[in-house]
């Protein structure tokens, strides 16, 4: 196991090299990560469709999470709330802000076409109908939840999230074995999960996935007669909610993990 700050020093130069890669494998790459997420979320919303007591299900939701960034972690993706982490390498001077926003920018636009394409495979395919259509109705009600949010309370949820995923990243990055990188990033997810934050990318998946549901009459019927009001949710909401959790998603990131890992273990090496 490597400790915090051999995994410090290694992320400066992963974000060397995520910074020199091709806009063709950034983008595929981003695409993949997207694909885990977004699954990870189908997951999650199947296995908790159906569990009426929320503390329950939020337990349930948190335990299975998770595997998404322990794909991330174990195969090679680009995750944008873990490529905040770039910043360090920023900070170090070993890249330039240009190379950070341009890897950001694309790793962004990435997650987004892959999260969203699951959102339409699982809607086209018919799994959202699961249990007799309650699994698109609770999908429903949680994309209807996330565009309801107001948008400092959204920035703020994006904050604690994305502390705790980049964390989850550090830790992952801190084992050398198979499961030590998956339990690495299970733990921190675990709490935001159950905790009920905000992750950008996951949401790319959730809002999306309530979006495709809401065209189906059968659906919209459920989740009306449920008592959801889905007037909020349409592309605008989507946006309304995308744009502070990505915000809190990259202050949670940044000041609250690479700024404070970079003064504590690395500006003192370079002075």
């Amino acid at each position: 196991m490597l400790t915090t700050k051999e995994v410090i020093s290694n992320y400066v130069n992963l974000g060397v090299t995520k910074a020199k890669n091709s806009t063709v494998n950034l983008l595929l790459l981003s695409v993949v990560a997207g694909f885990f997420i977004a699954l990870a979320g189908v997951a999650a919303n199947t296995g908790t469709a159906g569990v009426e007591n929320p503390s329950i299900a939020k337990v349930i939701s948190a335990a299975i999470f998770p595997v998404g960034l322990g794909m991330v972690l174990c195969v090679t993706s680009e995750l944008f709330t873990g490529d905040c982490l770039m910043f360090l390498s920023l900070f170090s001077k070993k890249i330039t802000i240009a190379q950070l926003i341009r890897t950001l920018v694309i790793v962004y636009i990435g997650n987004l076409i892959g999260s969203i394409i699951i959102a339409w495979a699982v809607n086209y395919s018919g799994q959202i109908g699961a249990f007799n259509g309650s699994l698109a109705a609770y999908s429903i009600k949680i994309a209807v939840a996330k565009v309801k949010l107001d948008f400092g309370k959204a920035v703020v949820l994006g904050i604690l999230c994305n502390f705790l995923v980049c964390i989850g990243v550090l830790m992952g990055q801190s084992a050398t074995s198979l499961p030590g990188k998956i339990m690495g990033g299970f733990v921190p997810v675990f709490a935001f999960v159950a905790a009920g934050y905000e992750h950008s990318v996951a949401n790319m998946y959730y809002i999306p996935a309530g979006l495709f549901a809401i065209q189906n009459p059968k659906y919209l019927e459920l989740a009306q007669k449920a008592g959801i009001d889905v007037s909020n949710l349409n592309v605008s909401g989507f946006i309304h909610n995308l744009i502070p959790v990505t915000i809190g998603n990259i202050i949670g990131g940044v000041v609250f993990v690479a700024m404070i890992y970079y003064v504590i273990f690395l500006s003192n090496q370079e002075k």
